[in-house]
């Protein structure tokens, strides 16, 4: 096929249409030069539910093998799962995953040994480079002695080593009610949740990568609307919703209403704070609530912020030794993980903060949610910079405000900020706004909108 790789190779992975954009030959390639970038010996492999990825993970695992790598296949996985595997057998890996992404997509989400992140400055871009020059010219030659392909289960031990992390001992019996939206927190969660004293309401956990009843994307309100019944119906403590590849998690309080990212982010960081002796750095994104460098000064660490973005985030981690980092897109991170993001043990956390007192979710969050916040507001414009320099012009000259461009334009005030970031691949502008109290939020969101869409 004549791929065009700009198309599918992201600023974190890989990402497009099966068969129409790209197919077992070109992910063989992918394997080919994955193993060239990494220099590795030996490799892990998994894949998610989707109907192409058993053939698209054995073909990269072919093209791996054929330059003398040794292939450790893990089949069925989350993504964090595959991050558990590479950690724990210090191998390169790679994740066939769309993650939250419609059926007739697929992608691959790779890392070097330790989970170490491959992104576009840090190996993605040659991998590219590689496969585009091999789709033109062939690929190299096999070796004389290829690597081998072996089955291993990683799940036990995945859901074991989460365990160890989080002390879930004297939790007090919780129902709570999961949706896997069909994704591989299906396969996941009745093995970690296994022996732990809950009472598990499965929602979708049958392994669908059509994914039949909505989109395996809990960032869209819609698709936790039978999340949020459920949680009501049962009487649940509280509801738990994974995205495609679980490497995300959503939580759902015992009213039924959704729980904010960054209030997560907040009670994770002072439990691990707790867990570290009352120091270290925690790592937020810059659309993070102001909540979070609170509660982490509060219980003695130091917030450091970042651009939003996983590999900013572990990279931050790794420079800064990090304890944990959390994004507002429900991405948390862990020292203890190689500094890799896992929903699951996030997940662990809220539950043992919550059976460790006998308050419901609701009000043990509510000390971590302080602020009114606006969510994510797309808006499609045609020219991104001059929307962003129209904003800039509006407020540059007012004494009260402060901007910064670590990532897009940050606008701050006393009692209020806003966000404003461009897409990097579609023609979108992304705002986050927050304030002390709703009517500010909504005035400052509404007057940013005006600047962006007018």
């Amino acid at each position: 096929m004549a791929a065009d790789l700009s198309q599918i190779v992201k600023a974190y992975d890989v990402r497009g249409v099966v068969p129409e954009q790209w197919d077992e030959p070109l992910a063989e390639l992918f394997g080919v030069a994955f193993a060239q970038v990494t220099g590795a010996t030996a490799i892990v492999v998994g894949h998610d539910m989707r109907p192409s990825s058993p053939a698209l993970s054995r073909a990269f695992g072919r093209g791996a093998a054929a330059r003398g790598v040794d292939v450790t296949e893990i089949g069925l996985c989350s993504t964090d799962q595959l991050y558990y595997a590479s950690g724990a057998l210090n191998l390169p890996g790679a994740m066939f995953t769309a993650s939250h992404n419609p059926a007739r997509y697929n992608g691959i989400k790779m890392c070097r040994a330790g989970a170490a992140p491959v992104g576009q400055d840090t190996g993605l871009a040659q991998i590219r480079e590689l496969t585009e020059r091999w789709l033109e010219s062939g690929a190299p030659e096999p070796v004389a002695t290829p690597g081998t392909l072996t089955s291993r289960d990683t799940l036990q031990d995945y859901a074991a080593y989460l365990r160890s992390l989080v002390d879930l001992t004297s939790v007090r019996p919780l129902k709570v009610v999961v949706d896997a939206g069909n994704g591989m927190g299906g396969h996941t969660v009745p093995t970690v949740f296994a022996g732990l004293h809950l009472t598990l309401v499965p929602m979708y956990f049958e392994l669908d990568g059509t994914f039949p009843h909505h989109e395996a994307n809990p960032l869209d309100p819609a698709n936790l609307v039978d999340l949020q019944r459920r949680v009501r119906e049962e009487g649940a403590d509280l509801g738990l919703a994974f995205d495609g590849d679980a490497d995300r998690c959503f939580v759902i309080d015992e009213n039924g209403d959704p729980v904010s990212p960054s209030a997560i982010t907040a009670l994770v960081a002072a439990r691990e704070l707790a867990r570290n002796g009352g120091a270290g750095a925690v790592i937020h994104n810059l659309i993070t609530s102001w909540s979070v460098p609170e509660v982490v000064r509060e219980n003695g660490g130091t917030p450091v912020r970042t651009r939003v973005g996983h590999s900013f985030i572990k990279a931050e981690m790794a420079r800064t030794g990090a304890i944990f980092g959390g994004e507002h897109s429900a991405h948390y991170y862990f020292k203890d993980f190689w500094n890799a993001d896992t929903g699951m043990l996030a997940a662990l956390h809220v539950l043992a903060a919550l059976g460790g007192q006998d308050g419901p979710l609701s009000a043990l969050v509510a000390q971590y949610d302080r602020y009114a916040g606006s969510g994510e507001i797309n808006s499609t414009v045609e020219d991104q910079q001059a929307r962003l320099a129209a904003i800039r012009a509006a407020y540059e000259d007012r004494e009260d405000v402060t901007l910064d461009e670590l990532d897009g334009l940050t606008v701050s005030a006393a009692d209020w900020w806003f966000n404003v970031r461009p897409s990097n691949t579609e023609p979108l502008l992304r705002l986050n706004a927050e304030a002390r109290d709703e009517a500010v939020m909504a005035k400052v969101r509404d007057e940013a909108l005006a600047i962006i869409r007018g």
